[in-house]
């Protein structure tokens, strides 16, 4: 509370601002820069679910709330680090790759 009374008047005008300056103020590089790692080194455990790979997958983006992969980019890593099965049984749901 003491940080964000620090700031004067009406200088953080979104909610997405204090976000923004929270996260520059409380989380290091460091911890940044090795949360993008994991997330980009992901792989599905052997005996570990789709279900329960992707809850994981979730929870790392989550740790890392700056790890500024788009969508598209994240879908991406989560397939490839998805097991063979897995893969195989992903693209036959869905019709295909």
């Amino acid at each position: 509370m003491r940080w964000l009374h620090s700031f004067k008047g009406n200088s953080l005008k979104t909610w997405e601002e204090v976000v923004e300056k929270f996260l520059k103020k409380y989380f290091l590089e460091s911890k940044i820069a090795e949360g993008k790692t994991t997330i980009s080194l992901f792989h599905q455990f052997p005996d570990e679910s789709l279900s329960e790979a992707l809850e994981r997958f979730r929870d790392l983006l989550r740790r890392t709330p700056t790890h500024g992969f788009s969508e598209p980019i994240q879908l991406n890593m989560f397939i490839d680090g998805l097991g063979p099965q897995t893969k195989q049984l992903l693209d036959a749901s869905a019709g295909g790759k």
